[in-house]
């Protein structure tokens, strides 16, 4: 059976979150999965990577309808999620992906 896409991605996420918080004791990123999309209808889950310093957030969306594809949007605390996405193949996706944006976006 295939590994859920959004344990592997949080896996992913934990473990990038690990490396970023000794590299970069300043940057300290708040992680949140959250699948609370699904109780207004929206056949998603999502990731959120907030960095309360810089008021910044990555989100993380993996879309029922786009299998395979891991949704980003790069925006602050303070703003709504727009529906502009850049879309990147889940594979490509690693954990030294995931703390490169952490590390130029929260940096």
């Amino acid at each position: 059976m295939a590994e859920d896409p959004l344990k592997a991605l949080s896996d992913k996420t934990s473990e990038a979150h690990a490396r970023i918080q000794e590299a970069h004791q300043h940057i300290n990123p708040v992680v949140g999965v959250r699948r609370g999309m699904r109780d207004v209808g929206i056949p998603a889950d999502a990731i959120t990577l907030d960095c309360l310093r810089t008021r910044r957030r990555i989100m993380l969306i993996l879309h029922d309808e786009e299998p395979g594809t891991l949704l980003c949007q790069f925006g602050t605390l303070d703003e709504e999620a727009s529906a502009e996405f850049q879309r990147v193949t889940l594979a490509e996706v690693k954990v030294e992906t995931l703390f490169d944006w952490m590390q130029d976006y929260f940096g």
